[in-house]
């Protein structure tokens, strides 16, 4: 990794930000914190100011919602969450306008679902207002549409919607800001556990222990944020994981955090929505030839060289391919209903030709439409 890696981070001129709940509320009650709401704005307005685009992907609407209904803690029932996020979303915009408009920079909201960007068309939509919402000098205020909202609320993907419109915007540096400084090869405070000041190999964290099931009013843990930091990685965008505190530092491309450097080949665009923006609705499971002629020739995937399928999915739907040892190797977007495969399964496309018609000379997954993993 070149000496001045961290550097790109300084140099960056548009910058996505991601800040979770803890970094937001109180320690005592898990309300919103207005001060450390107001000293994360003034950091962020201060590079703004120097011209760098900011995106800033907001958590907080439920704990900012806890203290106006009354809730001693963040509620566990979904109904309960979204009637918080309800009102939790204007109390936390409002706190964002007025500390934003304190240096003379406009907000603007966008909710978003992860399944919004995961449709191609909405995916498109949603590049052109950011797009347009940068050009016009505003700073995006991007969240989880937790009031509609159901599986995201469950599992706290604002980590993962993070570094997805990283990808989406073509920013050139992802900062995740948590309550913890770094990751460590261990539990913060752990005899022995060390700071680890770059990961510039996945197989680094292999040796590390990864855990957490996030804070008393967030959903989200240290497992989400170094798979945002992957998922930007594998995008070519460099990505810093420090707490709220050391912001200013972080994006001065100082030695704070885990820098997580871009590693190997940079993956297309339509590789990475297939691979990290979509959701599977079913698998098919394939031979050990199968396996081979994916991964080692780069070819479309046919029926010979499938054994099974689970799962509800119509033609054009995203689904995870697995090998015989349980693995899922690729992902991409099936030709044929599952109702129609288990007939096809282990036959060649010129014999179904002949047995049932030339509209099945095809193949399952067409190679331009498959993303290995």
């Amino acid at each position: 990794m070149p000496a001045d890696a961290r550097g790109a981070v300084a140099r960056a001129e548009r910058i996505v930000v991601k800040v979770g709940s803890s970094s937001l509320t109180s320690a005592a009650g898990g309300e919103l914190d207005v001060a450390r709401l107001t000293a994360l704005v003034n950091a962020l307005s201060a590079r703004r100011g120097e011209g760098t685009q900011i995106v800033l992907v907001s958590s907080g609407a439920i704990a900012a919602g806890i203290g106006p209904l009354g809730m001693t803690t963040r509620p566990r029932d979904l109904a309960r969450q979204q009637a918080a996020a309800s009102v939790g979303q204007g109390v936390l915009l409002s706190a964002y306008d007025r500390a934003f408009g304190r240096h003379g920079h406009l907000i603007g909201q966008v909710l978003l679902t992860v399944d919004d960007i995961t449709r191609r068309t909405s995916y498109t939509n949603a590049k052109r207002t950011f797009d347009s919402l940068l050009d016009l000098g505003v700073v995006p205020i991007v969240n989880e549409n937790d009031t509609v909202a159901t599986h995201e609320i469950r599992f706290g993907d604002n980590d993962r919607l993070a570094a997805l419109v990283a990808q989406l915007i073509h920013a050139d540096a992802l900062l995740l800001l948590t309550d913890v400084d770094a990751l460590y090869t261990a539990a913060p405070g752990t005899p022995g556990a060390e700071r680890v000041t770059v990961v510039s190999d996945p197989a680094q964290l292999e040796a590390i222990s990864i855990g957490g099931t996030g804070s008393a009013v967030g959903s989200g843990g240290m497992t989400t944020k170094v798979e945002a930091a992957t998922i930007a990685n594998a995008a070519g965008i460099p990505a810093v994981l420090t707490s709220a505190d050391r912001v200013t530092e972080a994006l001065a491309g100082e030695d704070v955090g885990t820098f997580f450097a871009p590693h190997g080949r940079k993956r297309g665009s339509r590789a990475l929505w297939l691979a990290h923006a979509t959701t599977p609705r079913g698998s098919i499971q394939i031979d050990e030839g199968a396996v081979t002629a994916l991964r080692d020739r780069g070819r479309s995937l046919l029926p010979a060289g499938i054994t099974g399928c689970t799962g509800s999915f119509v033609d054009g739907d995203p689904v995870d391919v697995v090998g015989p040892d349980g693995t899922v190797i690729a992902r991409g977007l099936v030709n044929y209903t599952s109702g129609e495969l288990p007939h096809l399964m282990g036959r060649s496309t010129k014999e179904l030709a002949q047995a049932i018609g030339p509209q099945y000379e095809r193949e399952v997954i067409h190679r331009d439409h498959l993303a290995l993993l």
